[in-house]
């Protein structure tokens, strides 16, 4: 996309419509836009005290940005018009294009802004607090400020909502994106991040248009140091196209998109909350070092919420070192226990100095960010004079060691947006709400991943999929170096003998053509030679646990020597997102699969290194590395297979889905066996962008 610096950024602002227009024009004026604002409307002589233009011709100039509150089909010839004469951008506010199935209306809109950047259609536009520009058709609640974070938002309410927060978080630009026709999100992001006033991004994301772009534009951002914040919407949507495997039912829809957004370096939250709370921290401190936190109370009470509540989050508490322990001491006297969250009693509440030496000793190099937990008096029923020594000394602790700090109200009310204000000036983060605040704070805390990386290409779903039968799968696996149990395959049951000779009891029979064998009956175990055939007949016939529907009969046999009993199980599988390129899912595996959802995603290309950090984050994990005496898996084999099958369908784009359940582990140095495995298949050139489903080409 082209510049959009005369777009965010105007020193003229040209306006087309009437009621929303003008709208538009009330906002600029009250935000005291210094630019040029021209109404351009047919009839009108004014519009709020400023002369109207008849046309565009008669404008003095190329207008830096305009404003479309016209109807949809106008609108295309106007974006025609503008484009020619070389204005800086245009916000598209018409809906009723491809959101409403007219998508060759929206491409006509396309065509006709040419180079001109363009956002929408179907978008609120732009609120810009640090130069007053308002390209905006309603109210919102933001102010002017210096610098700030910006929020972009696929949303216009969201957008309108989170202008309104009374948190304490400057806001320099909110924008929306409406249908990406032209400019995407990503554009956006890009283009406001680049403003030296914009200290961070907030994102509202429903659907992502271009994933490597997107990972580019997050790439340059922590190159910058300009972290992102991100919510993503659309997580639980049911649109498991692939309900034939366990992986597609354990992953959910929104696994890849948090796999891929980590993989980014975006800082993914649940919650608008979260938003606010996690970008305050990230405008004032930034990304922090690392999770270390030190917690100053006043009350026991606040120091057992604050350790209850961080409980689960991964921050670490370290011990007070000695020589601040004795400073403690000193000032605190004999009756305080020393610890760390530390409740300092009151003792010396309102003591601006004994204040400021309790708090500096529990700030230094050995902490992260240092919390004061503190809730401000109501201000229209109390007086906050005695909580002023407080503030003053957390701020000159803070500048003493040099530590990173904040204060984390119990309630969101208990920091008031003037304490927020104030608190922020000062270089102190005003975190509202414990939980909020303790979950912003560990976020902050996540260490940034490598830069440079970007995710396979898309491609589009496809028309239709075959099942490469369990047989030919294991072959393709071998062959990439993946271990699988010696076995033999055989039409009919007759030939089972036969097949098996070569093979050791207690052996396996398998009847192929069928995703879960398991479930259909098609799975007999523990099976000598002179067994085989009687089996094979059952599942023929679909007796012995399966049905007589002929979909769960056998397409053949599959006889293999049964693996000895394992240390651990997991489940693999590889397969192909319409938006994300691959996705890879681990978890603890076996029969109780989806009944543990015990699963990490990730999106490929990945490392050793993140594979075996999935694994180790898998709840089961312990289980894998010799949990009270019992021996160790073979990890590093289970590594090495699941890179095996990375490369597999990295290098084939006929193949869409791998799936191994269960890949046996045995114990340290003995290897990891898949056990079963099928693998989906699909014609390459079937895969045409007109069969893709809209909803998730967009990934919501």
């Amino acid at each position: 996309m082209g510049d959009l610096s005369r777009l965010f950024r105007p020193r003229s602002v040209a306006v087309f419509g009437g009621w929303w227009a003008e709208n538009v024009i009330e906002q600029c004026q009250k935000s005291g836009f210094d630019g040029e604002i021209w109404p351009v409307h047919p009839k009108r002589d004014e519009i709020r005290g400023i002369p109207c233009y008849r046309s565009l011709a008669d404008l003095p100039g190329p207008p830096d940005a305009a404003f479309l509150g016209i109807n949809r089909h106008a609108v295309v010839e106007m974006a025609a018009e503008l484009s020619a004469m070389g204005c800086g951008g245009a916000v598209c506010f018409a809906s009723g294009f491809a959101e409403a199935g007219e998508e060759e209306l929206q491409d006509a809109l396309v065509a006709a802004a040419g180079d001109m950047p363009l956002l929408g259609p179907n978008c609120y536009g732009v609120l810009n607090y640090l130069d007053g520009a308002m390209l905006w058709p309603d109210q919102h609640g933001g102010r002017a400020v210096d610098s700030g974070v910006a929020i972009i938002s696929q949303s216009s309410n969201i957008a309108i909502n989170l202008s309104m927060q009374a948190r304490g978080l400057p806001m320099a630009y909110v924008a929306c994106v409406g249908n990406q026709a032209q400019t995407s999100l990503a554009d956006m992001a890009r283009s406001l991040l680049a403003d030296p006033r914009v200290t961070a991004a907030g994102l509202y994301i429903e659907g992502i248009v271009d994933a490597a772009d997107f990972a580019a534009m997050a790439d340059e951002a922590m190159a910058a140091g300009k972290p992102v914040v991100a919510i993503k919407a659309g997580r639980t949507a049911a649109a498991q196209a692939a309900a034939s495997s366990h992986t597609a039912a354990l992953a959910g829809d929104g696994a890849a998109s948090s796999a891929f957004l980590a993989r980014c370096g975006v800082i993914e939250v649940d919650s608008p909350e979260d938003l606010m709370e996690t970008l305050k921290i990230m405008h004032l401190h930034g990304r922090l070092a690392g999770r270390r936190i030190t917690a100053m109370c006043c009350s026991g009470g606040e120091a057992g919420l604050t350790a209850d509540l961080a409980g689960d989050l991964p921050l670490e508490w370290p011990s007070i070192p000695d020589d601040n322990l004795g400073r403690l001491g000193e000032t605190l006297g004999p009756l305080v226990a020393l610890a760390n969250p530390l409740d300092y009693h009151t003792f010396i509440w309102g003591d601006e100095a004994k204040m400021t030496d309790t708090f500096a000793a529990m700030m230094g190099d050995w902490v992260d960010i240092s919390v004061l937990a503190i809730d401000f008096p109501r201000d229209d029923r109390c007086s906050d004079e005695a909580w002023h020594p407080a503030v003053a000394a957390m701020k000159a602790a803070g500048r003493k060691t040099g530590t990173k700090t904040a204060m984390l109200g119990t309630l969101a009310e208990g920091v008031s947006e003037s304490w927020a204000d104030r608190l922020t000036d000062a270089g102190i983060v005003p975190l509202c709400g414990f939980e909020h605040g303790l979950q912003a704070i560990a976020r902050a805390a996540a260490p940034a991943p490598a830069a440079g990386w970007r995710p396979h290409a898309a491609l589009p779903e496809p028309a239709a999929r075959t099942l490469l039968d369990e047989a030919a799968s294991k072959a393709m696996l071998g062959e990439a170096g993946v271990a699988v149990p010696r076995g033999a395959t055989a039409e009919a049951a007759g030939d089972l003998a036969d097949a098996a000779a070569g093979l050791t009891a207690p052996l396996v029979l398998k009847g192929l053509g069928h995703a879960h064998k398991s479930e259909a009956g098609l799975v007999r175990l523990g099976l000598s030679p002179d067994e085989l055939a009687d089996a094979a007949e059952a599942m023929t016939g679909g007796t012995n646990g399966g049905t007589n529907d002929e979909t769960n009969g056998a397409q053949g046999f599959l006889v293999e020597e049964m693996a000895p009993p394992p240390v651990g199980e997991l489940l693999v599988g590889l397969r192909r997102d319409p938006v994300y390129g691959v996705s890879l899912t681990v978890g603890s595996g076996g029969v109780t699969a989806e009944l543990l959802g015990d699963v990490a995603t990730l999106v490929l290309p990945v490392g050793r290194d993140e594979i075996r950090a999935a694994i180790d984050g898998l709840r089961l994990a312990p289980l894998l590395n010799g949990y009270r005496g019992r021996a160790a898996a073979d990890l590093e084999a289970a590594v090495d297979a699941i890179a095996a099958m990375a490369t597999v369908i990295e290098a084939d784009p006929a193949i869409d889905e791998i799936e191994v359940n269960p890949l046996m582990l045995g114990e340290t140095g003995t290897g990891a066996l898949a056990v079963d495995a099928v693998i989906w298949k699909t014609d390459p050139h079937d895969r045409s962008p007109d069969d893709r489903d809209p909803d998730r080409e967009t990934g919501t």
